[in-house]
């Protein structure tokens, strides 16, 4: 589990990818809606979607003619918790260290 939430982590590392992610938070687009907000071509948007969908960050679905793509709750879920234990452990290493010093 571990390596897809580094692969999510590296996946967001793209600054269009990235970019793809925080507007599918606001909302469910289709390909050509992102590739017309973006300076990258459709193909361009559908690639990166791809590797999205990989790491599990996204998702699609056919509505009607278009396929819509959204956040997939399931896969930020998983970061967040990763990034929740990654916190925690720094947390607990800091406190350790103060109570060290104290000594």
């Amino acid at each position: 589990m571990v390596t897809y939430q580094l692969d999510a982590l590296g996946a967001l590392g793209d600054p269009t990818r990235r970019a793809i992610f925080e507007l599918l938070v606001q909302r469910p687009r289709a390909v050509g809606e992102l590739a017309k907000e973006l300076p990258v071509s459709r193909p361009a948007v559908s690639q990166h979607l791809r590797v999205l969908k990989e790491v599990a960050l996204v998702t699609g679905s056919a509505e009607g003619t278009r396929r819509l793509y959204r956040v997939d709750p399931r896969g930020v879920h998983a970061l967040r918790d990763y990034l929740d234990r990654l916190w925690d452990n720094a947390l607990t290493a800091f406190a350790a260290a103060v109570e060290e010093e104290d000594r």
